[in-house]
């Protein structure tokens, strides 16, 4: 389980895991959780799909509503985490835990100044 003082966060409610210089685990924060409320499905890639950073890479569906989630790096999906096929509330439970999305072989060098740490990401939602 990740911690979430060690993770980056996009604006779009992504966290990133860096895993090592080539990996990185992909979920959404606790925010973007209880902001969609119950999750009833997640529609996951396929193994080896490749991410485009910027581009829709997975969805998830709640009681109240529709979320794309989108890739903070461009790779190849390397894992995914099919327990969230059978077990979506996962999510709910433990979104930095169990509740991981997908892992990536990243394509690219890692740049993080395009993301905020956990400090920087609280402060970016209490003004939302």
């Amino acid at each position: 389980m990740a911690e979430k003082e060690t993770l980056y966060f996009t604006k779009e409610h992504e966290w990133i895991e860096i895993v090592n210089e080539d990996y990185v685990r992909i979920g959404i924060s606790d925010y973007a959780v209880e902001q969609l409320g119950d999750v009833v499905f997640v529609d996951l890639p396929a193994l080896n799909d490749e991410m485009e950073k910027e581009d829709e890479f997975a969805t998830v569906e709640s009681v109240k509503s529709s979320s794309e989630i989108y890739g903070p790096v461009t790779g190849k999906i390397a894992k995914v985490n099919d327990a969230l096929e059978d077990e979506p509330e996962k999510l709910n439970e433990s979104p930095f835990g169990e509740g991981w999305i997908v892992e990536v072989q990243t394509t690219e060098a890692l740049d993080t100044s395009e993301w905020m740490d956990a400090d920087a990401y609280d402060t970016y939602v209490s003004g939302l």
